[in-house]
């Protein structure tokens, strides 16, 4: 059965729009544990290639959403939310890390894009939010030094991070003003704080993901 809601979003590329489609499809319920994840049908739904399937199949196995049997295909995995507070706590100290060591780096300019992002984000639907919001945190780091670093915090963006504001009631709203808290912080010069706002503004997103998600298994 082809849902309404499973569809190509409109940006990146086809394999990453397979493999959003797919993710939120699992996170929000509509692929249930332990459901077969059939590659031809898959792609029929989306009107695309088995290709770009086949690719977005083995990234969510990386992710821990999906597992890839050898001659029995690909089945979605049982929520780890251990795995997801995991990451969330990760990305928090590592973020908060980050935005300490981009501090001297950032420029006026840097803070106006940063407003006129927190601007788009107030006026964004759901997909919209979710790539600008993208887009900020990658701003507030960019300057970082420590390149490293900002290679690990990319790959636990990677997977459920990018998609959280879509299954949230309310996080639009309560994240970009968590944003704006965080900008005016660095306005003031107060670096410490802006970071202290990052990491809880990560932690607290990843409580209200796994409570959401734990609400959806009941």
């Amino acid at each position: 059965m082809i849902m309404e809601n499973f569809q190509l979003e409109n940006k990146d590329s086809i394999e990453t729009k397979a493999c959003n489609a797919i993710r939120k499809a699992i996170l929000s319920g509509d692929f249930p544990p332990g459901k077969k994840l059939v590659q031809e049908q898959l792609a029929r739904q989306l009107g695309i290639s088995r290709m770009p399937i086949r690719e977005a199949l083995k990234q969510l196995e990386i992710e821990g959403l999906v597992k890839i049997e050898p001659y029995r295909g690909a089945f979605v995995n049982e929520l780890d939310t251990e795995a997801i507070h995991e990451n969330y706590v990760l990305r928090s100290e590592l973020e908060k890390m980050a935005l300490q060591k981009a501090y001297p780096f950032i420029s006026q300019k840097d803070l106006a894009d940063m407003d006129a992002l927190i601007k788009e984000m107030d006026q964004a639907d759901h997909e919209a939010f979710v790539q600008t919001n993208i887009d900020f945190h990658h701003l507030l780091l960019k300057r970082c030094p420590w390149k490293r670093l900002s290679t690990f915090i990319q790959v636990l963006w990677n997977g459920y991070s990018q998609q959280t504001p879509e299954f949230l009631h309310g996080q639009i709203e309560k994240s970009n003003e968590d944003h704006k808290q965080i900008v005016q912080a660095l306005k003031n010069q107060e670096p410490e704080r802006a970071a202290s706002l990052l990491h809880d503004h990560i932690l607290n997103t990843g409580k209200r993901l796994i409570a959401f998600i734990k609400t959806n298994d009941d």
